[in-house]
């Protein structure tokens, strides 16, 4: 087994408490998604507008243009089915105590699941490409994909959680494919460009520290309603293409994903702060507040949640500013406000509010959902897409 060089240490530090678990994890540092990837790669000469065209039509199941797609693009539409696996009834009780914690859900998601999924080598690739100048459009598509998986029906064929999330499959593939080809990647290094192990560990992430840090913020779930937020995470991960072998099947799986994760990957470094620092500071600008004073008082409080959630020692690594004595409580002064509000408001008036919010700030193009694939590897020489 090749073992990219940033994890030959950690390897060998690591492999004695879980060889094969720790070995899963390496090998998949190594690959991305074999099957899309080598459909793009076959598809490489066909002209950007034509491929635009195709994936749309795969996505939105657009038969007569389908029909004329090349056959390898077409043969990869008959793999997206449904996995044996998937239980239709076992995701209606994540669905909904989502819409009744989702301002708790959401608060965790930015200030604790996205930062703390900057803390491996993905950030390379986010680093490299540049989307580091784009982090509020890129805080507003992922909660567009939050809202989306967790809508009604959304993960059904025709849903937009089914959609989107094909879509980032897609665009996954187009950037892995353009990093593997730039100078900048360092392959030896690194392994492959937002690699199966990454994105295996980001889902592990999106789902059960997602719960983990909204119970922290206040939310409360039964073991029926955490399954069912799981089980929505693992379907949205399958549709993106993590393969089976790297994706959890149960909540104790993602935990020790993330133990993997903890165990294998090197310290977080400038590409980490920089990507965690510029996710909590576009905050305001993705809830729209122009107030410079308001700016920083947000700003600051994320700051305390985001370390409250995901530790000292990893909040040091990203460089957030020192905590001062008084700032230990934050949790337990924030946890209380949330309950007071929901006590006062009812379970309705904040299941329409959370709803409302989450509109608000997610990104909903006027033109729908773009199927258009990033075209250079620098983003800020690419096309719009």
């Amino acid at each position: 087994m090749r073992v990219p060089s940033a994890y030959s240490e950690s390897y060998q530090r690591a492999r004695p408490s879980d060889p094969e678990g720790v070995d899963n994890y390496i090998h998949h540092t190594t690959i991305g998604d074999p099957e899309l990837d080598a459909v793009l790669e076959e598809l490489s000469d066909l002209p950007p507008a034509d491929l635009h065209r195709y994936i749309r039509a795969i996505i939105e199941w657009e038969g007569d243009t389908l029909c004329s797609a090349p056959r390898v693009l077409r043969d990869f539409f008959d793999t997206l089915e449904e996995p044996t696996w998937l239980d239709w009834d076992g995701l209606e009780p994540g669905i909904r105590t989502f819409y009744k914690n989702a301002d708790l859900m959401l608060g965790a998601f930015v200030a604790g699941v996205l930062v703390e999924g900057f803390s491996t080598l993905i950030s390379k690739s986010f680093y490299i490409t540049g989307r580091v100048k784009y982090t509020t459009r890129r805080l507003k598509q992922n909660n567009r994909q939050l809202l989306d998986i967790f809508f009604p029906n959304g993960l059904y064929r025709n849903g937009e959680g089914w959609k989107l999330s094909v879509r980032v499959r897609f665009v996954h593939g187009r950037i892995r494919s353009l990093l593997a080809k730039s100078p900048d990647w360092d392959h030896e290094a690194w392994g492959t460009p937002l690699s199966a192990a990454h994105l295996g560990y980001a889902i592990s992430v999106f789902s059960k520290r997602l719960l983990d840090y909204s119970t922290l913020l206040g939310a409360r779930f039964s073991e029926e309603e955490r399954k069912g937020v799981m089980d929505v995470w693992r379907y949205s991960g399958y549709l993106m293409g993590i393969p089976e072998t790297i994706l959890y099947a149960s909540e104790e799986e993602a935990q020790r994903m993330h133990e993997l994760a903890f165990l294998c990957e090197p310290t977080p470094g400038v590409e980490s702060r920089e990507l965690a620092n510029a996710l909590i500071q576009s905050i305001p600008s993705v809830a729209k507040i122009d107030d410079e004073a308001e700016k920083k008082k947000i700003v600051k409080l994320a700051y305390r949640l985001s370390r409250a959630l995901i530790g000292n020692d990893l909040a040091n690594a990203f460089g957030y500013p020192k905590q001062r004595p008084w700032h230990v409580g934050t949790l337990a002064l924030f946890r209380a406000r949330q309950r007071l509000l929901r006590r006062w408001s009812g379970a309705e008036t904040v299941r329409a509010n959370n709803l409302t919010q989450l509109l608000q700030i997610s990104v909903y193009d006027e033109g729908g959902l773009s199927y258009r694939m990033p075209d250079h590897v620098k983003a800020e020489k690419q096309n719009p897409w």
